[in-house]
């Protein structure tokens, strides 16, 4: 089932049942979209309608952020639980180091990638990592697309693997994912994942889980990373408004 917030469609699954959907889509002939929507990208996707229409053709959108869940009980909707990129990366590793397939991992800051990719093939021995690559300089072309060099592009397709990672930061990603799935063939799930690679390498710290259970691994971020300020702010104050402005009729969702 799908809900809407903020006139973007959100998976209502448990992590169980958004691995069970990945599972699925490795078998099928096409590749899919798989992304993680936060309240910042619900933000963005309202200043960006190229944004705002990759969102909407994702094949999966998973609840990323307990202010989603928050919103959706304010419209009368439910979501059962969040499921955060990070912890979908790993379980989706685990499923495809059981099942044979291979992943590729793309994006992240110069060197993060090549970390997570020890830490994974540690933890997941029988994983075949079929490439890593920072990705490169991402830039906009003409019509507002993402584009990588296309050696990476070309790097990514003989190596042929059934998963991609992708961490440019999110719009960016996801954008790109939509615009180069189809030109991948073997690519059966491409997910967009933002900072996972830095928690996966151990490069960043998630939030103790009795404040993940509060809702509140924004305070920790605040006070970890200052200098992010503004987009906590984004997820912690302008989001809300643009939700409890919807729900009174003030805002309209397009």
């Amino acid at each position: 089932m799908r809900i809407e917030i903020l006139g973007i469609p959100i998976d209502a699954v448990t992590n169980k049942e958004a691995l069970a959907r990945i599972r699925q889509f490795l078998v099928e002939p096409r590749g899919h979209a798989v992304f993680t929507p936060n309240p910042e990208m619900l933000v963005l996707a309202r200043q960006r309608p190229q944004f705002r229409a990759t969102l909407k053709l994702a094949d999966l959108a998973v609840p990323d952020g307990a202010g989603l869940l928050w919103a959706a009980r304010l419209s009368g909707q439910r979501l059962p639980e969040r499921v955060t990129g990070t912890d979908l990366v790993d379980d989706v590793c685990r499923l495809a180091a059981k099942e044979g397939k291979t992943v590729f991992l793309l994006g992240g800051r110069w060197g993060i990638a090549e970390q997570a990719a020890d830490v994974l093939r540690h933890k997941y021995p029988k994983l075949e990592i079929a490439g890593v690559s920072d990705g490169g300089t991402v830039e906009y072309d003409e019509s507002g697309t993402p584009v990588i060099d296309e050696s990476i592009g070309q790097m990514i397709a003989d190596a042929e693997p059934d998963i991609l990672f992708v961490a440019f930061g999110h719009g960016k990603q996801e954008e790109w994912i939509l615009a180069n799935l189809s030109r991948l063939p073997t690519v059966r799930v491409a997910m967009g994942i933002g900072g996972a690679f830095d928690f996966i390498a151990g490069q960043a710290q998630r939030a103790p889980k009795w404040l993940q259970k509060m809702h509140l691994e924004w305070l920790w971020r605040l006070i970890l990373q200052p200098w992010r300020i503004r987009r906590i702010l984004t997820a912690t104050v302008v989001f809300p408004l643009l939700v409890i402005g919807e729900r009174l009729g003030i805002i309209k969702v397009e």
